[in-house]
This record gives structure tokens, C-alpha cells and sequence, in this order.
């Protein structure tokens, strides 16, 4: 009976190794092929090469260089205090508006800007001039 289970192990060994010779079935090898020039590949992806990567590049090295050396540290100190003033503003207008607390008539000036807050019955009054261009925009915050 051993015997018997030998001859069948062999005889689907044999069996199965002939159904694949007749079948054709192969393996390929697999070759890598680089696509950067410079690393091997088709010199003619060079330039397709180069303009995706700068299409890409966000980064302008003759832009940020020139404005790293530009910037003048008392006129970002300025523009700093002008955003912290504003945002300081804002802030007391609306916790006063919305909040408990009646808002008072002032006026700021800094740097080229005029701010004048004007309450009325309905509303807050903020009106903003550019004191060098004499623009001028006004912002009406309602009362609740």
C-alpha cells in the first residue's frame, strides 16, 4: 500500500510538470529601466523632467532673497502694533456692543490711518481714513 501512494504522488508530479511544458507557461525577468538622464535613462526626458520639477518649485530664490535683506524691523513693529490696536478695537466694540457697557465716541490715529468711532441709536459708526490718500470707508455695527 506504500508503494501505491508512491507511484501516485509520482505519477501527479510527472503529470503536472508536463501540463505546464505544454501550456507555455513562463516567468520574465524584470529589468529596471531609470528615467532620469542622469541617473541612466533617455537623455530626451531630461527637459520634461526639468519642467515638471519647476512647475512644481514654488520656491523664487532671487524674490526671497532680496526681500529677506529689504525688510525693515521698525515698520514690521509698526504694522504689528497698527493689527494688535485694530484687533484690540474690534475686540472692545463688540464685547460692548453685544455685551454689558455703553461704547463711547473716540478717535484714534496711528501711523496713516484715522479711526473714529461714532455711537448713535441703532448702530456703532467706525469710519477709517487713509490720511495720506483721503480714502475713506465706514463700517455701521448694529445695536441689539
Amino acid at each position: 500500500m506504500n508503494f501505491r501512494k508512491i507511484f501516485t504522488g509520482i505519477l501527479f508530479a510527472s503529470c503536472l510538470w508536463m501540463f505546464l511544458a505544454v501550456s507555455g507557461a513562463s516567468a520574465q525577468q524584470l529589468v529596471y529601466q531609470p528615467k532620469n538622464p542622469a541617473f541612466g535613462g533617455n537623455p530626451g526626458n531630461y527637459s520634461w523632467l526639468m519642467n515638471s520639477a519647476n512647475t512644481q518649485n514654488r520656491f523664487d530664490q532671487a524674490a526671497s532673497a532680496a526681500s529677506r535683506f529689504q525688510r525693515d524691523p521698525l515698520s514690521d513693529f509698526q504694522s504689528s502694533l497698527q493689527r494688535q490696536i485694530l484687533s484690540q478695537l474690534t475686540r472692545d466694540i463688540v464685547n460692548r456692543q453685544f455685551g454689558d457697557g455703553e461704547v463711547e465716541e473716540r478717535s484714534f490715529e496711528f501711523g496713516e490711518f484715522s479711526i473714529d468711532v461714532v455711537p448713535g441709536l441703532d448702530d456703532v459708526q467706525i469710519v477709517i481714513r487713509n490720511i495720506l490718500t483721503g480714502d475713506e470707508t465706514s463700517i455701521s455695527v448694529p445695536s441689539f
